[in-house]
């Protein structure tokens, strides 16, 4: 079966329905991954299944997916846009039917500075809600020197125990707001240097590998490629996400840390990129840039299997068909 040309609004329908399931699956890590990378002076998390199990008991089984409807908002106009570009791309950058190895680079640049239009406020939103939980975990978790500290003295009178206020929880709609009145729309776009950083990179990596991946062992005939497997996209989609999203870890957390509004005691704020990088460097070493490398990469991993899966198995297309 020889590879079809498919439709823009059908890439478009793929990309998106990709993106719901995808992020469905694998939030919950994300999550973790999130709090994992703001961690700077108190450790209230030892790794991604002790910010899970910890998310869990403090916040219920839902709090593993705070800021998703963030997500799942923006996850679709994101993932088509994606998709949709790179596909672009690489058909105006196609001579006689043939793209060069430079060409499939060219084009997922393209894709990923495309994306960071709708990148930017869904990670700026998502991360002050996901970040929420691991600050008010860290106020209930003393510090070296509170812990050091003598305690008062005891009373002989039991005074009465003080109900403790819960911290409320921020919402997207309250962010977005208060950014839009403090900082206007460039509020909702802090930090899109540091997604473009991001992005640009891993899509330049992503694209290019995972094409390869999914041509390997397919026959040509009359000019046309066979058309891939679905085990086959989807394990391409696997692999060429997980090294792109490990390749470009560092990147992320700096990103992350830009973005992330609201500070724990004791936690560094930074002034732009290159403050930032030098701040880490300094205060938590090399070590620090690889922070939730391992959630990163078993969250793209999926969630970029799912999306080609999705993709060659034509959803758009069948939507359209019915709709027509």
């Amino acid at each position: 079966m020889a590879e079809k040309k498919v439709s823009l609004p059908a890439k478009l329908i793929n990309g998106g329905v990709a993106g719901l399931v995808g992020v469905t699956c694998v939030f919950p890590i994300d999550l973790a991954k999130t709090r994992l990378q703001n961690q700077q002076g108190v450790q209230v998390y030892k790794g991604m299944l002790d910010c899970l199990a910890k998310t869990v008991r403090s916040e219920g089984y839902f709090g593993c997916y705070r800021g998703a409807a963030v997500n799942l908002t923006l996850v679709t106009p994101e993932k088509a846009i994606k998709l949709a570009a790179n596909d672009v791309f690489r058909q105006k950058l196609s001579r006689d039917g043939h793209l060069p190895l430079w060409g499939e680079v060219l084009a997922g640049c393209g894709a990923g500075t495309c994306q960071v239009v709708v990148t930017t406020p869904m990670e700026m939103l998502k991360i002050q809600l996901q970040d929420a939980g691991r600050l008010a975990a860290q106020r209930s978790v003393p510090t070296p020197a509170q812990a050091a500290a003598p305690g008062p003295a005891p009373s002989l009178v039991a005074p009465p125990p003080a109900r403790p206020t819960p911290p409320q929880r921020p919402s997207a709609t309250s962010i977005t707001v208060e950014l839009l009145k403090t900082r206007g729309l460039a509020g909702l776009y802090r930090g899109a240097g540091a997604t473009l950083m991001r992005d640009v990179p891993f899509s330049m990596i992503y694209f290019p590998l995972f094409a390869n991946l999914n041509a390997l062992g397919r026959e040509t005939a009359g000019g046309a490629q066979a058309r891939a497997p679905f085990w086959q996209s989807f394990m391409a989609g696997c692999t060429a996400g997980s090294v792109a999203a490990v390749a470009v870890t560092p990147l992320d957390v700096i990103k992350t840390r830009l973005q992330t509004l609201q500070k724990g005691e004791g936690e560094d704020t930074y002034k732009g990129i290159v403050d930032c990088t030098g701040r880490i460097l300094r205060r938590e070493g090399p070590s620090a840039f690889l922070k939730g490398a391992t959630c990163r990469a078993l969250v793209i991993a999926p969630l970029f299997g799912i999306a080609q899966g999705v993709y060659f198995l034509g959803v758009g297309e069948t939507v359209l068909g019915l709709l027509g």
